[in-house]
């Protein structure tokens, strides 16, 4: 199966998950290069380590910079950070 064809796989994997009965239009028959990009479900995981947010919520307790530190370590990151505060809502 080729690229194109895996991907409105995928595509209509998600509208069925979502509940979503719309029929996909398919205009032009034509592959893609994989050079361009991937299949969500066939994506490498360290392009999604390397590219990806973690939606993290954050225990009372350690500090967000203790978090980020365990994140670094449980993912071997060499860098990782946080964008604004961790703090639980009180």
């Amino acid at each position: 199966m080729d690229i194109t064809s895996r991907g409105l796989e995928f595509v209509e994997k998600i509208c069925r998950f979502c509940g979503d009965e719309a029929e996909w239009l398919v205009k032009r028959e034509e592959d893609t290069s994989p050079d361009h990009g991937h299949i969500p479900s066939e994506r490498p995981i360290d392009l999604y380590i390397r590219n990806g947010i973690i939606n993290l919520d954050k225990p009372p307790g350690p500090t967000s910079h203790e978090v980020v530190a365990w994140v670094k370590r449980m993912f071997n990151l060499s860098k990782a950070g946080h964008g604004g505060t961790l703090e639980p809502l009180t």
